[in-house]
């Protein structure tokens, strides 16, 4: 078997090769081993964007390729900036280097349980205490100096013209009702207004959602315990990062839409800033509302962009 990192030319054949583990599991050991890492346990995870390996119970490799050495570049310099800023653990940087042209990391392991296994079967009274959590993070690394951070391309009011641009054909694409494509012209003129685009930068992390933090339990009290993957940090308008928990945990429940928006620091929602949310929620990078609005039956729940605000960010 070859021990180089081979060249691909679009994501598609990327993501096939990296499904097949043992045609890059030895590359990966082989880095790991350069830099004195035991490699006797090794743990592939089959998810993610890049390779993935753990690496025994303290460290885990994390390998780009160079088509997504951006996603390197915003992870390397957020976990840089973020170091000891937070009151919650993120990782460490271990090591780095690049083989054959890929940026690598070697990370620190934290502790806890993934989100995602944990989150469905929390009682009601923890996921509101957990969303109140999510949004003082959100709001605690939004006060971090962005540092390097603020080079990071596209640039907020540059890449909002360009989702507000591919909005109407990126929904009609995925299968949004037509109902809610109708309404769609008027809420992206109003977004032109509510949403700033020289307003002061922040920090944006782009996906808190149970896959990227873990938890944990004491006194039978649930906890976010770590938060993790900065490969899509970008600088922008901070109401950014309200949407992967308000669409993917907060299910349309006003105990939890509270507990998520004071915790970020704002109080009873305004028609303002529901209509401001559903437009960054249509113009999120990965914005697909059939696949992320976790509100059972949201389709037929609502006849219009209006009145799915109202359902999502549900007083």
């Amino acid at each position: 078997m070859s021990m180089t990192l081979p060249h691909f030319a679009d994501a598609k054949t990327f993501r096939a090769w990296r499904s097949d583990p043992p045609q890059w599991l030895p590359i990966a050991l082989d880095i790991a081993r350069s830099h004195g890492i035991d490699v006797s346990a090794p743990h592939v995870f089959s998810t993610g964007t890049n390779l993935v390996v753990g690496l025994g119970e303290k460290l885990i490799l994390k390998i780009f390729p160079p088509l997504l050495r951006a996603q390197f570049v915003s992870e390397r310099g957020s976990l840089m900036q973020l170091a000891g800023r937070l009151h919650l653990p993120i990782p460490e940087i271990v090591a780095e280097g690049e083989r054959d042209g890929w940026p690598y990391l070697v990370i620190a392991r934290l502790a806890g349980m993934l989100g995602s296994e944990v989150w469905p079967s929390l009682p009601e009274a923890q996921k509101e205490r957990v969303l109140r959590q999510i949004g003082e993070t959100i709001a605690a690394v939004q006060r971090v100096p962005l540092g390097l951070l603020a080079e990071i391309e596209p640039r907020w009011d540059a890449f909002m013209r360009t989702q507000m641009l591919g909005c109407r054909n990126r929904h009609t694409r995925l299968g949004l009702a037509p109902k809610f494509l109708e309404g769609l012209d008027g809420l992206l003129r109003d977004a032109a207004t509510l949403i700033p685009m020289d307003a002061p930068p922040v920090i944006l992390i782009g996906e808190y959602i149970p896959e990227n933090f873990l938890l944990a339990c004491h006194d039978g009290d649930w906890s976010l315990a770590g938060l993790f993957d900065f490969g899509d940090v970008r600088a922008g308008w901070r109401d950014y990062d309200l949407l992967g928990p308000s669409a993917f945990m907060s299910a349309g429940r006003p105990g939890r839409v509270r507990s998520l928006l004071e915790g970020f620091g704002y109080e009873k929602p305004d028609y303002a800033l529901k209509r401001r949310l559903m437009a960054l929620l249509l113009l999120h990078q990965a914005s697909d509302l059939n696949s992320h609005i976790c509100i059972e039956g949201w389709q037929d729940k609502a006849d219009d962009l209006v009145a799915l605000q109202e359902l999502v960010w549900a007083e």
